[in-house]
Parts: structure tokens; sequence; C-alpha cells
């Protein structure tokens, strides 16, 4: 009697610890990623008139193909992370009736960074010239007689070439 009341408290012991340590905090829960992941890269690639092929092999096989609109695709992605709230991400794909990329509508369009969207920064991106007036490389100045440069610069002067030998063809005449 003793025996078996000690072994059921220890049952319902490890079965509270156990039960207590999923939702204990500090426990460690995973990112969950789902769906396509599509980056601001892939967007700008896209261009109209590309063909199905073409946008497949940039962008992967499309999450959603609907029979009743077979002329678009749809790339979804979210990630979840632990703990966290979820994130979605959608993207449209529009064909025309020759295969041929129409329009795209969605969370990213082409040339618009997420990052400057959000701070309303302008997505052109500028080359500046080189000025004609810019600085000349100043010539180098002789090394001290007697330094290590001096030392170096009379080694690498001193170098002799040595002709690289050429083998002899085989001969390759039968016999």
């Amino acid at each position: 009697m003793q025996n078996t009341k000690l072994l059921l408290t220890s049952f319902t012991f490890v079965g509270l610890l156990a039960l207590a340590g999923c939702s204990f905090p500090g426990v460690y829960k995973i990112d969950i990623q789902q769906g396509n992941v599509v980056t601001q890269d892939m967007i700008d690639q896209l261009r109209p008139g590309m063909t199905r092929r073409q946008v497949r092999f940039i962008m992967g096989n499309p999450l959603l193909t609907d029979t009743f609109h077979a002329d678009r695709w749809d790339y979804l992605y979210s990630l979840q992370p632990g703990g966290g709230e979820r994130q979605q991400e959608r993207v449209s794909v529009i064909f025309n009736g020759e295969d041929q990329l129409v329009s795209l509508s969605g969370d990213f369009m082409p040339g618009v960074s997420r990052d400057e969207a959000l701070l309303g920064k302008d997505s052109g991106t500028t080359v500046a010239e080189p000025a004609q007036d810019s600085e000349q490389p100043k010539p180098e100045k002789p090394a001290k007689p007697g330094s290590l440069l001096d030392q170096i610069q009379k080694d690498v002067d001193g170098v002799k070439t040595v002709p690289v030998p050429i083998p002899e063809p085989l001969d390759t005449s039968p016999q």
C-alpha cells in the first residue's frame, strides 16, 4: 500500500513537471517560416513581357496557382518568430493570354526597397562623377639609404630572370 502510494505520487509529480515545462517562461520557441521567400532583388529582375518559365526561374514555383484564375500566380511568405507576432508578405504575378508577364501587385514593388519605402527616401541611386581637379597621386619618395625599404628595393632590382624551359614535343608517330 505504501509503495503504491509513493509510486502514484512520483508519477503525478513527474507528470506535473513535464506539463509545466511546456509553458515554462524562457523555453526556446522556434521560428516558423512558411511559403516562398521573396526578396527585393527578385522583384527587381522581373520585366514586363517575360514568359512564365523566366518568371519561374527567378521567383521559383508559386505557392498558389488558382484554377479559376490561371493567369495569376501568388507567392506568400509568413514568418512567426518564436514568441513574436506573425509577419506575412504577398506578391501576385499576373500574365496575359500569351503567357507574358503583365503586372504584379503586393507588398513588394519594382525598384522600391522596403527600407527606403519605410524611411521615405528616394530609391534612385546616383553615381557621382569623379572630379577632374581631383588630387593627382604624389610621386613616391626614395627610401632612405640603409633602411629596410632600401634593402627590399635592392633585392627586387637585383633579381635575374630565368628562362622557362620548353619541353620537347612527344613523338606521336606510330612505330
